[in-house]
């Protein structure tokens, strides 16, 4: 047993069992993965995978067992060398936030701003991205922590934590008609049509509850990834838009106006997650604590390093 064959599990796994791309991602050969896998079974005395002819359809039940050992196995060789660089190398290393354009753009500047100043040795990636492609990223390693609205809370390896709460507004052209209706209503604004977030984006299923419990039926005739679409789109007058409260800038957003609707759709929570079990190095702890304060460092990493599913 070697650890290119555990690679392999974990790779065929993510790779919907598709052995050309699990060749590819590892940079080998397809016949020298399927020999792999045939001397991982041969060893073992199990078969892993349920096989139709050469094609691999999905796992046994001994080999969702081992494919749950292996994940283990690699996420505590990933941590070994954590632990060695964190000794090593204090101040130096790579750093991935994925997170979604929004808390880029509007949520992380000035905290992105803090950690360089603090730690300028360190390279630091900023990944944006869907909540469903950052939990991905958390969960395969390629992202160290992940802050989004949506996913990851339901994803069981990742511990999450929140970082801030929020309500969506209205964005409308100045002189707009909305702005002269003393109480909004849900109804009321489904008269105009809606420039808003794309489904998985932002809090957009508030959105669409919201409407769904007034029995408004909105006429969305534009959704986008972020709000400065949304906004470009408002300001041509195509549509009133529905955005996160901390997307509009006065300053700069100067030909929009913003109405505050908190009555009307529920409070959103922007939460920061991590993968379970995975060490991270100071500058990375520090990093969450600068999101956030209220965690306190040891109960912090008693979270972190729970093992998936258990308490």
């Amino acid at each position: 047993m070697n650890f290119q064959q555990l690679r392999i599990i974990r790779e065929t796994l993510r790779h919907d069992f598709n052995l050309t791309a699990v060749a590819s991602a590892l940079y080998t050969s397809q016949p020298g993965v399927s020999k792999h896998i045939k001397d991982l079974e041969d060893e073992l005395g199990i078969e892993i995978f349920v096989r139709r002819g050469k094609r691999l359809l999905g796992l046994t039940e001994p080999g969702k067992e081992l494919a749950e050992v292996v994940d283990r196995i690699l996420l505590g060789t990933q941590n070994l060398r954590r632990i060695a660089d964190q000794f090593a190398s204090r101040e130096t290393g790579h750093f991935v936030v994925a997170t979604t354009h929004t808390q880029a753009r509007y949520a992380l500047p000035q905290i992105i701003k803090w950690f360089k100043t603090d730690y300028p040795r360190v390279h630091l990636a900023l990944h944006q991205g869907s909540p469903v492609e950052i939990a991905e990223k958390l969960v395969s390693g390629e992202a160290d922590v992940g802050i989004a609205t949506e996913r990851l809370d339901q994803v069981p390896e990742l511990e999450t934590f929140p970082f801030y709460r929020w309500h969506h507004a209205l964005i409308v052209p100045h002189g707009h008609p909305l702005l002269q209706v003393d109480k909004l209503t849900l109804e009321v604004i489904g008269e105009y049509p809606i420039i808003t977030y794309h489904e998985g984006f932002t809090g957009r299923t508030h959105i669409d509850k919201a409407f769904a419990d007034a029995g408004v039926v909105p006429d969305i005739v534009l959704s986008a990834i972020d709000a400065d679409v949304i906004k470009t789109y408002v300001e041509l007058e195509l549509g009133v838009g529905i955005v996160a409260s901390m997307a509009y800038d006065a300053c700069k957003d100067r030909n929009l106006t913003l109405i505050a609707v908190p009555h009307l759709f529920p409070e959103s929570t922007t939460r920061l997650a991590v993968r379970r079990g995975t060490y991270l190095r100071s500058y990375a702890l520090a990093f969450i604590e600068k999101v956030c304060p209220d965690i306190g460092e040891e109960s912090l990493k008693a979270a972190i390093q729970k093992q998936n599913g258990n308490e």
